[in-house]
Formats: C-alpha cells, structure tokens, sequence
C-alpha cells in the first residue's frame, strides 16, 4: 500500500526504513509507455497514481547523477520550482531545503542517516560502485555495508535476482532502521539479451531497453516485501539519467540530449508487505507502446 502525499520527512526518518533504487539508464518515455501499456504491473501497484513523474536528472551519466543524489539532490521536477526536496545536507542558503525536509549533518545521505542510527547498505550494479578501482570504491564507502559482484553487473542477465538476494541476506537479522540503497544495473548497456529471440549481433534498442525493464518488474515485487517486513518503508525509486538510441545521431549518454535529461522519478510509503504479481509472456514489440 502506498500513499500519494506530501509529507514531512522528519517524522519518517527514524520510524521507517528507506529505500532507493535506480534504475540504471531507464528512459522516461519508455518507462511511461510501458505503464500505459499495462506491462509493469508490479511498479504500477506502488507508483502514486499509477504513474510515473516526469523529471530531470541532476547530471547526465551515473557518477554525476549519483553524486547529486547522495547529496539529496534528486531529479528535480520538470514544473517551475523551487521544489522543496526530502532530504538535504545542511547548507547555508538552500532555496530547496523547506519546513519538511529532513535536513542532516553529513556530506553524504547515507552518512547522515548513519547519525541517526539507519544500518546502511549498497548493493551496486553498474561499474561506479564495483569496489575494483578507487573511484569505483567512492560511492560504495559512503556505506556501512556495500557489495558488489559480478552476477550484480551489466552483463548478467540474472542482475537484479542477484542483487535481492544480497539485500535478503543483508536484511537477516537487523532490528535498527535500515537505508537499502539498488542500483539496479538491468537497463544498462548491454540488455538485448533481455529480449527472447535477439543475438549479440541485433545490438541493443528501445525493444531490449523496454524488455529489461519488464524483467525489472518481475523481480522487483521481492525487493519491497523485503523491504516492508518490519515497518513501513519510504521508497524513491527512479532513473538517473536516460540514455539515446540513435536520437539525432547520439548513441548512450552524457550528452545533453531530452532523452538523457528526462528520468522517471516515483516516491511513496509502503504501509504493508507488497506482494509481487505474476507476470506472464514474452517481452514485446517496444513499437506496440503509444510513446
């Protein structure tokens, strides 16, 4: 259960567990169209209204984005603002900081939810957060716990099965709020093989785009009732930036294209354990879907 509602974000920090997710390069358009089109009933169930929210990302390429989302600056709203956010690191002369927003003392999010006792825990996806370099470390060691391996990455097509299974493990036994942080790595080049019948050789498309976000909707149900076993849970699940397929001539991101820019953007309590609903078939036509 969900609830579309303003809220004051400093009577949930402390009596709910929080949840982010990004979904790696998830285009707007197609994740939009996919809703209207019935094919994400998992998400549809826990995005307030049924819908996603149109935004813009704060940067156009994954350690960008991240960066400003740590930082509490999530995608901002495509109405005139200011927007006031839900989170923000205390800084003199913020015009997005308002009376509900939960303000915290840390150069980091999860370093300030830390303070305020949240066990904190990473789960990466894409190679930002895979711990082999030292800006592949940045990120994760903002972190109490953090894992990465690499049936969490881009080339496996099992990712975010995985990656719930990390979190399940890391959930065991924890009694303190907790800040799950997913960087769901499905999305991200390459996904054709999430489309039945294509080949290495048929590269990648909005069809494979659209078919990884569908295996995204499958798996993703497990994660909330995860999530939703101990006490309610503040959920922001979201792109980070889109990414171009062909779109006047560009190819992948960080690039200042619409379609890099516009992310889908949902926030939402979760009341109870939410229960996956089956879904059925194969991936189809991307072509299908109004866009």
């Amino acid at each position: 259960m969900n609830r579309d509602m303003k809220r004051d974000m400093n009577t949930v920090v402390g009596s709910h567990d929080i949840l982010m997710v990004t979904l790696d390069t998830l285009r707007y358009d197609v994740a939009a169209g996919l809703v209207e089109a019935g094919r994400l009933p998992n998400l549809a169930r826990v995005l307030p209204g049924g819908r996603w929210e149109r935004r813009h990302s704060p940067g156009s390429f994954t350690y960008a984005a991240h960066a400003a989302m740590f930082a509490g600056f999530f995608p901002t709203p495509v109405e005139p603002g200011p927007h006031a956010r839900p989170f923000a690191a205390r800084f003199p002369g913020s015009e997005t900081t308002g009376p509900g927003t939960w303000v915290f003392d840390a150069p980091d999010l999860p370093g300030g939810l830390a303070k305020a006792g949240y066990h904190t825990v990473c789960v990466g996806g894409v190679g930002f957060f895979n711990k082999e370099t030292p800006l592949g470390s940045a990120f994760p060691a903002m972190f109490a716990e953090s894992h990465w391996e690499p049936e969490f990455g881009v080339t496996s097509r099992r990712s975010l099965e995985r990656q719930i299974d990390r979190v399940e493990r890391s959930l065991r036994h924890r009694d303190e709020p907790v800040f799950v942080f997913v960087n769901v790595s499905a999305l991200h080049q390459p996904n054709w093989f999430h489309l039945p019948g294509a080949v290495a050789e048929d590269g990648d498309t909005l069809e494979s785009h659209a078919a990884a976000l569908e295996y995204v909707d499958r798996h993703i149900g497990r994660l909330f009732g995860l999530m939703t076993r101990r006490r309610p849970c503040f959920t922001i699940i979201c792109s980070d930036h889109g990414t171009a397929y062909g779109e006047g001539g560009h190819t992948g991101h960080r690039i200042g294209h619409e379609v890099v820019w516009t992310v889908p953007y949902a926030e939402f309590v979760m009341d109870r354990a939410v229960q996956p609903r089956p879904q059925w078939g194969r991936a189809r036509s991307w072509d299908r879907v109004a866009r």
